[in-house]
């Protein structure tokens, strides 16, 4: 076969220069087709869209042709012609054909639809789907759109450690990291092990959060942002959690708690255009596919701002809305953490967009938060979104070393742990705020999937660690 340097699919699909001899290669996803002519349909997973591959039968041995099976790579060298229907452009005439990777029919990814469900128990496969393609795709774009955002905002892209060592006691959300034997633990008199023998020589594990390191980056470099996988041990078998998820997590200094807010409507913003901008072809197809309302309300994201309203007014309009018989399964009152059905009611229902939630009680927050001078609520933040509930935490940070103290002791944290974190607090403390977006909680929004386990390649997720 002659050796012609390949185009990629998206770019032939572009071109109009008819006549010219063109190489692409790819899997293919159907053939159909006559006694005298075939059409191949082939993807190279550069764009949604596939190319025809138009083949003469009289002009190719018969025997190579039944190895053209759903699912088969090749390599086609042919003429780029103005295609007659298909809703595109260009088509490829094919003059010479190779079978690079045959695929035999027990290959799962027939021509025919298949569940969300199915497709999970063959993640390693599904990518090659039309769907998946399309959903790994926008995740790429969103990764490079965070990124250029920050970057374009002269912030650190800093990176905090995955392996966190403090043996903070109820520690029972987080993954454990030992190289020690499980079937032979050293114990002390009390029962307790002993992790003198372990690689760390103490107890450590894998990160919930990057926060209090970004932290400690932002009292220097003014700020930061953090990108990487977080992990959380907790029985969550829900759409809306993973165990193994990506957190983007910025934290600056000298930002009160308004000018937190307007960062992470502006972030989140710049997001949404980048996909309108960027992923036009698969929003379009998810849109058509899943979920006929995703672009408008996408669009719907950028034309108004996010409603800011303080916890306690929300929690009157959820009465309100129990008075007038709207049935909640959870109970509404003030000092309740609030669940999923609330957040969507006022998004979705109340206001008809993203509302920012402030000043929440200081029982239910972390202990790192602002406190108001109220004494009962801190200045947390949380951005609530339609189909979502909650896509943003943050809030901004309690910078009084006396106040963190004290806040510390009441919650019963072990000291010795912390004592680096409260270091920022006596060395030339700051006002500083910062919030954390979960990656998979933007791309749900993004790519209208319902199942949070279907925007990461390989879900992790209690008793699923396939692939």
């Amino acid at each position: 076969m002659e050796k012609i340097g390949r185009t990629k699919i998206v770019d032939v699909l572009k071109r109009e220069d008819f006549g010219t001899i063109v190489n692409v290669k790819g899997w293919v996803r159907t053939r159909r087709g006559s006694k005298q002519v075939n059409f191949i349909a082939l993807n190279d997973g550069s764009t949604i869209n596939n190319v025809q591959v138009v083949v003469d039968l009289a002009n190719f041995d018969e025997d190579m042709l039944k190895d053209i099976t759903t699912g088969a790579c090749l390599s086609v060298n042919g003429e780029l012609t103005e295609s007659v229907g298909s809703g595109q452009k260009a088509e490829i005439q094919a003059r010479e054909i190779e079978i690079l990777g045959a695929c035999d029919n027990t290959y799962p990814l027939q021509k025919k639809g298949h569940t969300l469900e199915f497709l999970r128990e063959i993640a390693h496969l599904r990518p090659r789907t039309n769907t998946f393609g399309a959903v790994f795709r926008i995740r790429h774009n969103m990764a490079m759109a965070i990124h250029t955002f920050f970057h374009q905002k002269g912030f650190v892209y800093f990176h905090t450690p995955i392996i966190t060592a403090s043996d903070c006691e109820g520690a029972g959300q987080m993954f454990q990291v030992t190289t020690k034997n499980l079937y032979d633990l050293k114990r002390d008199e009390a029962g307790s092990i002993i992790y003198d023998d372990d690689f760390f020589g103490k107890q450590a594990s894998l990160t919930v959060s990057g926060q209090l390191e970004g932290e400690l980056a932002a009292t220097a470099l003014g700020a930061i942002y953090t990108f990487g996988p977080t992990f959380r041990a907790e029985n969550s078998n829900t759409p809306r959690h993973l165990a193994e998820f990506w957190m983007i997590e910025p934290e600056v200094a000298f930002n009160d708690i308004t000018d937190n807010m307007d960062l992470a409507e502006e972030f989140i913003k710049f997001c949404v255009q980048w996909a309108l901008d960027n992923c036009a072809d698969d929003v379009k197809f998810l849109n058509d596919m899943f979920d006929k309302g995703l672009i408008e309300r996408l669009q719907s994201i950028l034309k108004e701002s996010f409603v800011r309203l303080a916890y306690t007014e929300g929690i009157k309009v959820l009465e309100e809305a129990v008075a007038k018989g709207h049935k909640f399964e959870f109970p509404v009152y003030w000092g309740v953490d609030l669940a999923s059905e609330h957040e969507r009611y006022l998004v979705e229902e109340h206001f008809k967009r993203p509302v920012i939630l402030t000043d929440y009680p200081k029982e239910i927050k972390a202990f790192y938060m602002k406190q108001n001078e109220d004494g009962k609520t801190v200045r947390a933040m949380d951005v609530l979104f339609p189909k979502i509930g909650e896509i943003i935490g943050g809030s901004e940070r309690e910078a009084d070393y006396d106040k963190l103290i004290n806040r510390i002791n009441e919650m019963h944290i072990p000291m010795k742990d912390m004592w680096w974190y409260l270091d920022t607090r006596r060395f030339g403390t700051c006002p500083h705020s910062g919030f954390g977006l979960g990656f998979e909680r933007l791309l749900l929004f993004v790519t209208g999937m319902a199942n949070i386990r279907d925007v990461i390649p390989f879900p992790r997720t209690p008793r699923n660690a396939e692939f």
